[in-house]
C-alpha cells in the first residue's frame, strides 16, 4: 500500500487546470471506453516509457475528448486487502498404480461454490518436489484444468518452497490434485488445503515486461551482463531469470551507474543468490532479485560461477511496483491519451473532490490502443528546451592526442575509453584531468566519467623466449614467454592465462626486464607476481589463472613456468584486464567532436552538473567508439619536429661560445690603440 501512495503525493488538488491552449506531446493513444461512464485504465508499460522521467507519477498525461477539451482523471491505488483463505474439507481419492501410471493425490471440498484463484497446501511431514496437476469443479462431475502441468516443492535444507499454485479466477467448490508418482514416492496426507478468494478491490498480478540483455566481458568465474530497460526512472523492483541448465547455486548482484562526486560509480541496486535444484526431470527455483527501483535505463548483473562453466542466461524480465489505476469519467464519443512534455505539471481537477466516493474495484475497464508518435514538428516543439551543451573555448592543437568521434543524430552518447586513452591521458588515478571534448569551433563539451563494474579486456599475444642473463638459473626445466604491452603507461591490471591441459601443477612468474638505474649498476630483473597454478580433475578444464600487475614499467612482459620435470605447459592467448571507464556526453544533431587528452597542466574541468545530470543520468545512452589516435597538430608539435631538444641546446652552446670569442676579439682591438 504504501508503494502506490507515492503516486497521490503528485496527484492530488482542487482546482480545474485546462489549458488555455493544447500543449504539444511526443505519443498519442486512443483509448477504448466502450460508452460513455466511469471508466479506469492500468498503468502500463508504454505510458511509463513514453512519459517525462518517472517520479511519482506521469505528470505530462493528458485525455482529451473529441473536440479537444480535457478530461480530468485521478491515479487510484488497489485497495490494500490481504488474501482470504477458506480452509477445505481433505477427500481421499484412490491411488492408481499400473505399468504405466502411478498417481495419487486427493480432492478439497470448500462447503460452498465461490470466485478462487490460488490454492495451496500444508503442513507435509517430509520435504517434496512433485509434479502435479490441479482441476476446479462446481457439481463434482463436470472438472475444469486449471492447471495442467505444474510443480509444488517444500526442500527446506535448500530453502526452497512453492505450496500455493495460482489460476484463473473461476467459480469453484471443489479442487481435486493429483500427484505424479512416477519418479517419487508417494506424499502422505497434507495437514491442510486452502483456497484463495478473490476479494472485490484486490490488485491484480503485477505488471512485468521482458528486458534485453548482452554478455559483458569479464574475468575468470564470473559471468556479467549488461541490461537494457526500456527507460530511465522505471519503478522496477524485481529482476526474474530465465537460466539454463540444471542445478545451481550462485550468488549475483545488480549494480546501476551513481553520481559520486564528480564520477559515475557502480552502485549494488540488490543482490541474491540464484538457486535450482533437479530432481528426477523435476526443478524447483528461486531465479529473482529484488533491487532498489534504478535510475538508469542500464543495469549490470554480475554473477559468480566459482568453479562452474560460465552462466547460461536465456532471458530477463522486470517486475514493477504495485501500479494504480488511472480513474475518468468518460464521454461519449472517442477519448485519447497524450503525454510526453517534460514542461507540463502535475494537473489538479475538481474531480479530486469525489476520491472518497470512488470504489475503483467496481468500475468498467477501459483498454489502451497503441501508441502513435507524434508528427516530427510536433515532437521538436514538445522536446524539452536543450540545456547549454558547449562549455568554455579551448585550442585541440595543445594537447599530445586527438581522437574523433563520428558525426550522428542528436543524443546521449556513452564513449568507451581504450587502453591507449588510458595511458597517455593522466589517467584514472587523477580522473582524467586531462581529457576534453571538443567541437569544431574549439568549444568544450561538458562530460562525466563513469566507472564501469565490467573490465577492459584485451587480447595479447604469447611468445616463446630465450632466458635473459639477468634471470637466475633453474634448478628444473622451465618455460619462458614474452608478452608484449599493447601501449606503455597503462595503468594496474590483471592478467589472465589459461590452458587445455588437465592435470598440472606449476609456478608462474611475472618478472620485468629493467635497465640499470642508480639502485642497480646492470639490467636487473623485478619480480611483479608469482603464483602456484593447480588442477587436479582429469574431468574439468582447468580454471583460468587470474595474476595482479602492477603499472608496468617495460615494454613487455616475461612469464616464466617452472615445468619441473614434466612436458611444457601448454598455454593459450592471454587477456589484460584493466580497469573500464567511459565518457557520457550529450551530442548535437550532426556535430563531429573530438576527444583530446595529453597535457600536465590541466586540472579536472569543472562543469556545472546540476545542467549537465538531468542530461545524461536515466536517458539511454548510444555506444560510440573512438577514431584511431593522432597525434595533434600543434604549434608545439611541429617546432619538435623541426628541431629536437638536443640539436637546440647544441646550436645554443655552439652560438654562445662563439660569441665570447667575438666579444674578446672585440675588446683586444680596443685595447691595442691604448698602449
Amino acid at each position: 500500500m504504501k508503494k502506490w501512495l507515492v503516486f497521490m503525493l503528485f496527484a492530488t488538488g482542487s482546482v480545474s487546470a485546462q489549458q488555455a491552449a493544447p500543449p504539444v506531446f511526443r505519443v498519442e493513444r486512443p483509448i477504448v471506453t466502450g460508452g460513455a461512464g466511469p471508466r479506469r485504465l492500468p498503468v502500463d508499460v508504454p505510458l511509463l516509457v513514453g512519459t517525462v522521467p518517472f517520479r511519482g507519477v506521469p505528470n505530462d498525461l493528458r485525455l482529451y475528448d473529441a473536440n479537444g477539451a480535457e478530461i480530468g482523471y485521478l491515479f487510484i491505488g488497489p485497495t490494500a486487502l490481504s488474501v482470504v483463505y477458506q480452509d477445505a474439507t481433505i477427500l481421499p481419492v484412490a491411488a492408481v498404480d499400473t505399468d504405466n501410471v502411478k498417481t495419487s493425490g486427493f480432492e478439497a471440498d470448500l462447503g460452498e461454490q465461490m470466485l478462487i484463484d490460488r490454492f495451496r497446501v500444508d503442513g507435509f511431514r517430509t520435504s517434496f518436489l512433485k509434479r502435479m496437476k490441479l482441476e476446479a469443479s462446481g457439481d463434482r462431475e463436470h472438472w475444469t484444468l486449471v492447471i495442467p502441468d505444474g510443480t509444488m516443492f517444500d526442500l527446506p535444507d535448500e530453502q526452497l518452497k512453492l505450496t500455493e499454485l495460482r489460476f484463473t479466477p473461476g467459480s469453484y467448490r471443489y479442487l481435486r490434485v493429483t500427484w505424479d508418482d512416477t519418479n517419487s514416492a508417494r506424499l502422505p496426507r497434507p495437514a491442510s488445503v486452502a483456497a484463495g478468494r478473490v476479494v472485490p478491490g484486490m490488485s491484480a498480478p503485477p505488471l512485468m515486461t521482458p528486458l534485453a540483455f548482452e554478455r559483458r566481458p569479464s574475468e575468470p568465474g564470473r559471468s556479467r551482463f549488461r541490461i537494457r530497460l526500456p527507460a530511465g526512472h522505471l519503478p522496477l523492483v524485481v529482476l526474474h531469470f530465465d537460466v539454463g541448465g540444471g542445478n545451481l547455486l550462485r550468488p549475483a548482484k545488480v549494480y546501476e551507474a551513481r553520481l559520486s562526486g564528480t564520477e559515475l560509480k557502480p552502485e549494488l541496486l540488490g543482490q541474491a543468490t540464484l538457486k535450482r535444484v533437479v530432481r528426477d526431470n523435476l526443478a524447483a527455483d528461486e531465479l529473482r532479485i529484488a533491487v532498489e527501483p534504478p535510475t538508469e535505463a542500464q543495469l549490470d548483473l554480475e554473477v559468480d560461477d566459482g568453479n562452474n562453466p560460465a552462466l547460461d542466461l536465456r532471458g530477463v524480465s522486470g517486475e514493477f511496483v504495485t501500479l494504480p489505476w488511472i480513474y475518468f469519467e468518460a464521454p461519449e464519443g472517442a477519448v485519447t491519451a497524450r503525454y510526453g512534455n517534460v514542461t507540463l505539471p502535475a494537473p489538479r481537477y475538481d474531480l479530486e473532490a469525489a476520491r472518497a466516493q470512488i470504489r475503483i474495484e467496481s468500475v468498467m475497464d477501459a483498454m489502451w490502443g497503441e501508441p502513435r508518435p507524434r508528427t516530427a514538428e510536433e515532437n521538436a516543439a514538445s522536446a524539452a528546451t536543450p540545456l547549454p551543451t558547449v562549455g568554455a573555448p579551448l585550442d585541440a592543437s595543445q594537447f599530445k592526442y586527438v581522437r574523433t568521434l563520428a558525426s550522428g543524430p542528436a543524443g546521449l552518447l556513452a564513449v568507451a575509453l581504450d587502453a591507449s586513452t588510458l595511458a597517455h591521458s593522466s589517467g584514472p588515478e587523477s580522473g582524467f584531468a586531462d581529457l576534453r571534448v571538443v567541437d569544431p569551433s574549439n568549444n568544450q563539451i561538458p562530460y562525466i566519467v563513469e566507472q564501469a563494474v565490467e573490465p577492459l579486456s584485451i587480447d595479447l599475444a604469447l611468445e616463446k623466449a630465450a632466458a635473459p642473463k639477468t634471470l637466475a638459473a633453474a634448478r628444473g626445466g622451465r618455460s619462458i614467454y614474452r608478452i608484449e604491452y599493447p601501449v606503455s603507461g597503462l595503468p594496474p591490471g590483471r592478467l589472465v592465462l589459461s590452458t587445455t591441459a588437465r592435470v598440472f601443477n606449476r609456478q608462474l612468474t611475472l618478472v620485468e626486464e629493467r635497465a640499470a638505474d642508480a639502485s642497480h649498476r646492470d639490467p636487473w630483473i623485478e619480480t611483479m607476481t608469482s603464483s602456484q597454478w593447480v588442477n587436479a580433475d582429469p574431468d574439468r578444464p582447468a580454471m583460468a589463472l587470474t595474476l595482479p600487475l602492477g603499472r608496468p614499467r617495460a615494454e613487455s612482459l616475461l612469464v616464466v613456468v617452472d615445468e619441473g620435470d614434466n612436458t611444457p605447459l601448454p598455454l593459450d592467448k592471454p587477456r589484460l584486464l584493466l580497469p573500464a571507464y567511459r565518457v557520457r556526453l550529450f551530442r548535437a544533431a550532426n556535430a563531429s567532436l573530438r576527444i583530446a587528452y595529453g597535457r600536465e597542466d590541466l586540472s579536472r574541468p569543472q562543469y556545472d552538473l546540476a545542467l549537465l545530470a538531468p542530461q545524461v543520468l536515466g536517458t539511454p545512452a548510444a555506444d560510440v567508439m573512438l577514431g584511431p589516435e593522432q597525434p595533434a597538430a600543434s604549434t608545439n608539435a611541429s617546432t619538435s619536429a623541426i628541431m629536437s631538444p638536443r640539436v637546440f641546446w647544441t646550436a645554443l652552446a655552439i652560438a654562445v661560445v662563439a660569441l665570447l670569442g667575438l666579444i674578446g676579439r672585440l675588446l683586444r682591438k680596443d685595447a691595442a690603440p691604448a698602449r
